[in-house]
């Protein structure tokens, strides 16, 4: 009898909050539907504040109701950050945060190192290209999402970050390795023969505009009537430094559009009057983000043509939306089109000449242009053809001549 009077009270008092709740919502504009939900939001909080075995704060239940919206869009790429997740990100875009010096590729809830930056922590502690991390300070990257194992990575100059690193013939090993301030060149060249460049980019920051003018300049000086465009394992970066270099070698007109939901449209251009050398593209599985608007612009006005594996499919914009208790939103709110419209986001960059990447990691920061490289000696072919023909886009005719001929 007890029993039954309690839960007759419960479902009183759901209703009264229910009709409460409903009742604010209409006052506040909002229709009966909408009122309806946050009706049963509110009742559902309110039921467990009040009958869950354990107490429990409002505020880690609002958290969690933020945080399950966002899961909910399945996007990888969106998510809720706390207010010490929150505090780091904007601490880090100031610029007080520090890293360990290497670059990482996220799939499947795995976390891989695909770069070692030169004299950096990785480096001194003896992380290589091909490390897997299993754990940051203990805690399983498969409980993370990419946005989180990237900032629990990074911290505070001069503090301490452990990880857990599985590597290929060995024991799983933890490395304790201390946050520097990391000093990266994004862009290095050098001449593979007395007509043929060679320019890698390794990721996109703040300098890689000026990096990558510097480079061509240094190389048109030396001879070079060509060039190889190294775009492998590129993670992407800073988009409008990817606009700066676009502006260097794509022809005049779109190099991306960035589209939102409500069809509004920013349209990003090249006034270059043409194309001054032939390029090949070097893409693998893991070039992402600005590595592919700029190969996809490239491939779709025929400037380039791209050797290697179809690239990442990361082609989303993110927003950072602060909010009321120090938290906020890291939110896609548009995507990346290319010049003939095609959207780069989970479909990613066919490349023109598929061959697969090395069976060893490929390191950005490793010029050594005589290593056994199938995607780089093919793309060698493709430019050593098209200068001796005497052309520069990479017409239909051209194409086939390069991949046949």
């Amino acid at each position: 009898m007890k029993k039954k009077i309690f839960a007759g009270i419960i479902v009183v008092a759901l209703a009264s909050a229910t009709l409460t709740v409903m009742l604010i919502c209409l006052i506040l504009g909002l229709n009966m539907n909408n009122a309806f939900d946050m009706g049963r939001f509110f009742v559902a909080m309110r039921f467990i504040e009040g009958n869950y075995v354990q107490e429990v704060e409002r505020r880690k239940l609002i958290d969690g109701a933020i945080s399950g919206m966002v899961d909910s869009l399945g996007d990888p790429h969106s998510i809720y950050l706390a207010p010490q997740l929150y505090s780091q990100l904007r601490a880090e875009t100031n610029g007080s945060f520090g890293g360990i010096g290497v670059y990482m590729s996220f799939k499947n809830g795995g976390v891989q190192i695909m770069n070692v930056i030169p004299d950096g922590p990785g480096e001194h502690a003896g992380l290589l290209a091909g490390d897997e991390i299993l754990a940051v300070d203990g805690q399983p990257v498969e409980e993370l999402l990419p946005a989180e194992v990237a900032l629990k990575i990074r911290g505070q100059v001069g503090t301490n970050v452990e990880l857990l690193i599985h590597r290929e013939g060995a024991e799983d090993t933890t490395y304790t390795l201390t946050r520097e301030i990391i000093k990266d060149h994004t862009v290095a060249g050098a001449m593979i023969d007395a007509r043929l460049g060679y320019i890698k980019i390794s990721n996109f920051s703040k300098n890689t505009g000026d990096e990558f003018k510097a480079t061509l300049a240094e190389l048109e000086r030396s001879g070079m009537k060509g060039f190889v465009l190294d775009m492998r394992k590129n993670p992407g970066g800073v988009i409008t430094s990817c606009i700066e270099v676009a502006r260097e070698i794509v022809p005049a007109g779109t190099i991306v559009s960035v589209i939102k939901r409500d069809g509004s449209k920013e349209v990003y251009t090249s006034d270059l009057a043409a194309a001054k050398f032939p390029i090949v593209v070097l893409l693998d599985k893991y070039s992402a983000s600005a590595a592919e608007l700029l190969a996809g612009a490239l491939q779709d006005t025929k400037a380039a043509l791209v050797v290697g594996e179809t690239s990442y499919g990361k082609g989303s914009v993110q927003t950072l939306i602060p909010m009321a208790h120090e938290d906020g939103l890291k939110l896609t709110v548009a995507k990346y089109y290319t010049p003939s419209g095609k959207c780069i986001d989970g479909v990613g960059i066919v490349p023109d000449v598929e061959i697969t990447s090395p069976a060893e990691p490929h390191q950005m920061y490793n010029l050594d242009l005589d290593a056994d490289d199938a995607q780089l000696t093919t793309a060698e072919e493709i430019l050593t053809h098209q200068l001796d023909s005497g052309k520069i886009l990479f017409d239909d005719n051209s194409l086939t001549a390069s991949l046949n001929g």
